[in-house]
């Protein structure tokens, strides 16, 4: 029987990440495109550490892209806007039989844009959806102006893109194949010489270099004003390469003398062992719930995007387990609401009372439920729409098939002057 396997052997495909979080998708992708392929997959790109461990040697360092906020990337446009040059030049170069960008839009969609401007014809596939539905509707439109399909990490992300012309898939989170729920608490203590009863709280502050140095102080603040709660602790820090120097150095002199660990086993090991955790907001809420560590999130940006982004966000939840849920579970502390005060009593709440802890372990489970937990690989599906595309490309000369307002869309888009 024909399967995508043999029909797109020794795939050559060009994988873009652009900060850690979209690294850990890649990686998981490129795993699984390897598994499909029986390991004749060629790859080349941008990445990170775990990339790497994949065999992917990055075009450019990951840190000069991980940057999150309008205001924040304003002095590094000239620097981004080179490395796009460059990795258009090294796509048109090698020739790829198709290019997945993950995430980051600010770089990636620049990346597709120049692709086909240069007349690039090759399969082009985003992975992991804007937020269209939180806030710049429009920008669903502009991801349909460059790439033939989306594949989205959100069960009710599709329609927003759909609509639009532009052919989409659900594939569900790469998280849900991490590993987080596996952890080995014994492990962990043992290795750091932890006792049984001593009490561990989780700090990660993010991946990014303007995170990290803005929560950092917050989070170390919430940690003297825990102590004085909830008495001694001890405190992990799981970081990743990217930020790993910065972290080192703020958490010196924290309460809880501070364990940094970098590989992610030894994260999930210290999320087994953990009582609570205080983190950024992002994809490691997922991790957290699957560890089944209760959480507080928290989250701030430069003054004037926290100002822009208050004009225009729909939503006021940001944390993907009150998404997913529709109600709020997990506490998150925002912008001005983002203080030590507010992040210790949260995280004492969390540590003291067994009815807030039942209270999340219940919501994650059901929000894991409503993300397809135990069902089929997000990864591996993720592996096999790219591989159908890229078949579909080299056996037939032509993209898949498209919507017929996709296709009028791109007509018009092709005959207009430039």
């Amino acid at each position: 029987m024909t399967t995508v396997e043999n029909i797109a052997a020794a795939p050559f495909i060009f994988v873009v990440a652009g900060e850690p979080s979209g690294d850990a998708i890649g990686a998981a992708l490129i795993k699984a495109l390897r598994h499909r392929t029986g390991n004749r997959l060629r790859v080349a790109g941008i990445g990170g550490e775990r990339m790497a461990a994949e065999g992917v040697a990055s075009l450019v360092p990951l840190g000069d892209l991980a940057i999150g906020g309008i205001a924040e990337v304003l002095p590094r446009a000239p620097l981004i806007l080179r490395r796009v040059r460059e990795t258009v030049a090294a796509v048109r170069a090698m020739r790829p039989d198709g290019v997945v960008t993950i995430d980051s839009s600010g770089f990636n969609w620049r990346l597709a844009q120049r692709l086909r401007r240069a007349g690039e014809t090759l399969p082009l596939i985003h992975y992991v959806a804007p937020m269209v539905w939180a806030w710049r509707a429009g920008r669903a439109r502009r991801v349909a102006r460059w790439y033939d399909h989306l594949m989205t990490l959100l069960p009710f992300e599709p329609p927003y893109f759909e609509r639009v012309g532009l052919a989409c898939s659900y594939v569900g989170h790469p998280v849900l194949d991490s590993g987080a729920d596996r952890g080995d608490s014994v492990r962990f203590r043992t290795t750091h010489g932890l006792g049984a009863d001593e009490t561990l709280i989780a700090v990660l502050p993010g991946s990014r270099s303007a995170e990290v140095r803005r929560l950092l102080p917050i989070m170390g603040g919430a940690l003297q004003h825990l102590e004085r709660a909830i008495g001694p602790f001890r405190v992990v820090v799981p970081t990743v390469g990217t930020v790993a120097t910065t972290v080192g150095e703020a958490v010196r002199g924290w309460p809880g003398a501070p364990i940094v660990v970098h590989d992610q086993q030894a994260k999930y090991d210290a999320f087994a062992a953990t009582r609570a955790a205080l983190a950024a907001s992002g994809s490691v809420a997922l991790e957290l719930a699957m560890a089944r560590l209760p959480m507080v999130v928290c989250y701030r940006l430069n003054p004037l995007t926290e100002a822009l982004l208050d004009r225009v966000v729909k939503v006021r939840q940001i944390n993907l387990i009150n998404l997913l849920l529709d109600r709020p579970v997990v506490c998150e502390l925002l912008r001005g609401e983002c203080i030590p005060e507010r992040l210790a009593v949260e995280a004492a709440r969390l540590v003291l009372d067994e009815q807030v802890r039942t209270a999340h372990l219940a919501g994650y489970d059901e929000a894991l439920r409503r993300l397809g937990a135990g069902g089929r690989s997000p990864s591996l599906r993720a592996a096999d729409q790219v591989l159908a595309i890229v078949a579909a490309r080299r056996f037939s000369g032509t993209a898949p098939p498209a919507s017929p307002l996709s296709l009028a869309r791109r007509i018009l888009r092709w005959r207009r002057p430039r």
